[in-house]
């Protein structure tokens, strides 16, 4: 196996970076950048920790990510499984990285930065759904934000519903946490009751 071990190495492969790769980056949430984050359903984030690199879905209602100003995204934390891997992160490393998706956009927008948490209640009660707060909030001051090209998108066909795979070919996390635990828990009725619990915690 013939390994790239250098940067000269890799660059020489690739060759040189073009224009548009260059120009679309901004240091701020410019005001094309801001339609995208508003209309953004689903973004992931990655932190880093001395674990290593962790990567988290996060999804909301369209613009729950907050552009409080050009350099400032916040993000409420909702209701999920209390393992707060990426929070664990950002409060040991502030370096953490979201990717916007839209359903029926090719492009994905990519922000990277510096985070911190915070709890001031006023804050938390801005991001208030159904009468729950979360229970903290990621501020994040933006380093660089741009797009990112259609291509993977386009290659996967991501949005297509005819290429949907049906659920019930997949394995249910009742059956992988079944298999992980030698039966304890999980099993068909950690999914059967899965759908009631989720609707009664989503906020």
């Amino acid at each position: 196996m013939t390994v790239i071990e250098t940067v000269e190495q890799l660059e020489a492969i690739y060759g040189d970076t073009n224009d548009a790769s260059i120009v679309k980056v901004a240091d701020h949430v410019t005001p094309l950048y801001r339609i995208f984050i508003e209309k953004a359903p689903f973004a992931a984030l990655a932190t880093i920790g001395p674990e290593g690199i962790d990567c988290s879905p996060r999804g909301d209602l369209p613009g729950f990510v907050r552009i409080h100003d050009p350099k400032t995204l916040m993000l409420p934390d909702r209701r999920g499984n209390n393992r707060v891997d990426s929070l664990r992160n950002i409060v040991r490393d502030p370096r953490v990285s979201l990717m916007f998706l839209i359903p029926g956009s090719g492009n994905a927008v990519r922000a990277n930065g510096r985070a911190h948490l915070s709890v001031d209640p006023e804050l938390l009660a801005s991001f208030k759904v159904e009468g729950k707060a979360p229970r903290s909030v990621m501020v994040m001051n933006v380093e660089e934000i741009y797009f990112q090209c259609a291509r993977a998108i386009v290659r996967s066909d991501l949005w297509n519903p005819d290429k949907r795979i049906d659920p019930k070919t997949l394995p249910t996390p009742g059956q992988i946490l079944a298999e992980m635990s030698q039966n304890k828990v999980g099993g068909a009725e950690y999914d059967r009751i899965w759908p009631e619990r989720a609707a009664a915690t989503m906020w």
